[in-house]
């Protein structure tokens, strides 16, 4: 069929995405991934241009200033091709089952995610970032976009059954990959999982880490929340799990864990006179971060260096866990409607008069600018301490396009004693001039330099993960810190309402993906109820208000209604039937952001325990089977399911508080402050709102509110506790 002509308008600005929005000035005639542009491939027989990424995403803004704003590229793209932009937090779907496709064929992913498809939505060839003519990286080996244009177009001209051919086999082995992955081993329920696999997954993990900069492997670096927690639980768990295990494996666990999350709260990655954490580290010690800050890696990250504090009593952790939970409760991340918003940008104007971005300069400093802005005095200590110096600290074999020269990360180099005792002063005096430099700095970083692009969006799925990470905070700080506790709280509250007024509909119970200037269009997916319902459990038993369980208890008949596989059990990813996409998946495998099943079948077990529900309870042990072949293969990438394999095998315990008195309030303090997986707390009376509970749990229903009780039930049986019983709660 003939390439029909078509003259194509660019139609970014009809979209909310502040990503796809940024490219409506760019001549290339950029398409929305509507049904419309979907039919008009196949109509005008042209490959579509898939190009996928992300508001902070920093080589997104290289390819679309060196490419999409260049007239002959935009020309070329318009004349051969249907360019759609997409941004990858609105559409995971999509981005997911093409990049899945770039790293079968190419072993490698990240974004800006490019790919050429065929009309029927087939992949033939794709890409990251690719230069463009006039960029130095274009010359220095490797084809530039350009050249990669003509070279595809060509091909389709010439050969377009031959490319139809390979995609067609491309998207088979892609949905038969997928049917593999979807295959559950034991369809009775029994996972046929063994606990030495806990062994295994920590082998997985000693073998990677690096014990002079924490975390795993070498740069890039990423925090890897998901595995980190796992290692920091390990100990906790039950009797049995460390019997498999070992003492001093648990132990070196344990280490790994608080390692890593102390080299990263010294790091660059650290914003270390503002607050939250970047993406990832560009170097091993975590030194320069590619600067982007994504919410859903400081919403994991903040329970995680909550469980690290529980377990050390570390001040530099507490002093972290502080710092995470202010960035997500407070201006710019925190919207007016209550709603967390989605990232902030790694690129800004330098300066107010600047007219080019740059990556990291709202972050970083020169010496100059220390000794503008503080003492001689905090000169001294401030630039010992984050390693400030004078022709600055960036390696320039990371600094790719030159813009870090002279310029420094802040690290923090130095413990306060250290530091005091190298310079000849006192401790409390090393404190002091810190904590006024750093005042200072962030003030002067405040009036003097344009705040990175915000990413405005509310999504559904991130924000359940801050909500959970906020109320089990809220609720361990609650004695030590009462008022950042009550700050932290009314955060995640604000941000369970915002969902609820304006991402639900209660007459269908129907929840949407993204939040910006209205909800929008595209439903929620199994991961945005997944990791809602986590966060609505972890905000229950922080208040032990009803309605937060009860409308978990919605959401997850919803999530089993639209994603469970009935027959092979787990949860897709997207719902049946859905139009625009090739390939329905199952996700299992822990990445940036926990597995949706991993996090699924943990919210089943808490749901079946808090609710006396054994459907629940089945479901969970279903879903971990589901993925048993895979988990017993690779234990160490499934980090997410271990705490659920432990439950399969030893059951989850329920704390029921009745009423008030000195038995409950030294339950409910020890249960807040205490690393406790796989057990649930609920409490009746006392203040509790609990009459939609009651009626929903057989157990509960005749209970009398107004005695003053303690029990801890395990496996159908239940047995009282007193006060002294209490500080050996947790432990078998």
């Amino acid at each position: 069929m003939a390439d029909r002509h078509v003259s194509l308008a660019n139609r970014c600005g009809e979209s909310k995405s502040p990503y796809v929005r940024s490219h409506m000035d760019n001549p290339t005639a950029w398409q929305l991934w509507t049904p419309e542009t979907l039919q008009l491939a196949k109509d005008t027989n042209r490959l579509l241009f898939v190009s996928i990424g992300y508001s902070a995403c920093h080589w997104c803004h290289v390819m679309a200033h060196e490419s999409f704003d260049d007239p002959r590229i935009a020309q070329l793209l318009n004349d051969h091709f249907v360019p759609i932009k997409i941004d990858r937090e609105e559409r995971p779907d999509i981005d997911r089952q093409y990049m899945d496709f770039l790293q079968a064929t190419s072993g490698g992913g990240g974004w800006p995610l490019n790919v050429f498809v065929t009309p029927d939505l087939e992949p033939i060839f794709g890409g990251t970032y690719w230069p463009g003519p006039k960029s130095e990286r274009a010359e220095t080996g490797g084809a530039n976009f350009e050249q990669i244009l003509l070279k595809v177009s060509t091909l389709w001209k010439e050969q377009e059954d031959k490319l139809r051919e390979n995609a067609r086999q491309i998207a088979a082995q892609l949905k038969e990959f997928a049917q593999e992955d979807t295959l559950g081993e034991k369809p009775d329920g029994e996972d046929g999982l063994e606990l030495d696999l806990l062994d295994e997954a920590y082998q997985h993990y000693k073998n990677r880490f690096d014990d002079k900069y924490g975390g795993f492997g070498g740069a890039p670096k990423f925090p890897t929340p998901v595995h980190l927690r796992t290692l920091l639980r390990l100990g906790s768990h039950t009797q049995l799990a460390r019997d498999v295990v070992g003492d001093t494996e648990i132990e070196h666990a344990r280490h790994m864990a608080v390692k890593t999350l102390e080299c990263m709260a010294k790091g660059g990655i650290k914003d270390q006179i503002g607050h939250g954490f970047a993406r990832y580290s560009v170097t091993r010690d975590w030194s320069l971060p590619h600067f982007e800050k994504m919410l859903y890696d400081n919403a994991q990250l903040l329970p995680l260096y909550l469980d690290a504090y529980l377990l050390t009593k570390s001040d530099l952790l507490l002093e972290t866990v502080h710092d995470v939970a202010t960035y997500m409760t407070t201006e710019p991340m925190q919207s007016s409607l209550g709603g967390i918003n989605a990232s902030e940008d790694a690129d800004s104007m330098p300066t107010a008069i600047d007219h080019h971005k740059r990556e990291g300069s709202f972050y970083v400093f020169t010496l100059d600018e220390f000794k503008q802005v503080l003492t001689e005095q905090e000169v001294d200590v401030c630039a010992k301490y984050w390693n400030v110096q004078p022709n600055g600290n960036v390696d320039r074999r990371f600094d790719h396009q030159g813009e870090l020269v002279g310029k420094n990360t802040l690290c923090v180099m130095y413990d306060t004693p250290d530091l005091a005792k190298e310079l000849g002063m006192s401790d409390e005096e090393v404190k002091r001039l810190i904590s006024s430099g750093r005042q200072k700095l962030l003030a002067y970083r405040d009036k003097e330099r344009p705040r990175p692009s915000l990413d405005d969006k509310i999504v559904t799925a991130w924000n359940g993960l801050a909500i959970g990470g906020l109320a089990r905070t809220s609720a361990a700080l609650l004695s030590s810190a009462p008022h950042q506790s009550s700050s932290y709280l009314a955060g995640a509250e604000k941000a369970v309402k915002c969902i609820r007024d304006n991402l639900f509909d209660p007459k269908t119970n129907t929840l949407r993906r993204v939040y910006r200037e209205g909800p929008g269009e595209t439903q929620g997916f199994a991961d945005d109820h997944a990791f809602l319902i986590s966060g609505l459990l972890d905000l229950y038993e922080a208040t032990f208000n009803d309605e937060h369980l009860q409308f978990a208890d919605v959401l997850q008949q919803k999530q089993k209604k639209l994603f469970w596989d009935e027959k092979n059990y787990g949860f897709y990813s997207t719902p049946a039937n859905q139009p625009d996409i090739l390939v329905r998946t199952k996700d299992a495998m822990d990445n940036a952001e926990p597995s949706t099943n991993g996090v699924s079948a943990q919210n089943l077990f808490r749901l079946g325990s808090l609710l006396n529900d054994e459907t629940y309870e089945k479901m969970a042990k279903q879903t971990v089977g589901a993925f048993a072949a895979e988990i017993g293969q690779e234990p160490g990438l499934f980090s997410g399911m271990m705490t659920s394999v432990i439950a399969s095998k030893t059951g989850v315990k329920g704390l029921m508080v009745v009423g008030e008195g000195d038995a409950a309030e030294a339950a409910l303090k020890k249960a807040r402050e205490t690393v406790r997986p796989n057990c649930t707390v609920l409490q009746v009376g006392g203040g509790a709102s609990s009459e939609w509970l009651r009626g929903r749990n057989e157990l509960l229903k005749d209970l009398d509110a107004s005695r003053q009780m303690v029990q801890l039930c395990e496996g159908g049986v239940c047995r009282l506790l007193e006060a002294k019983d209490v500080e050996g709660l947790f432990s078998d």
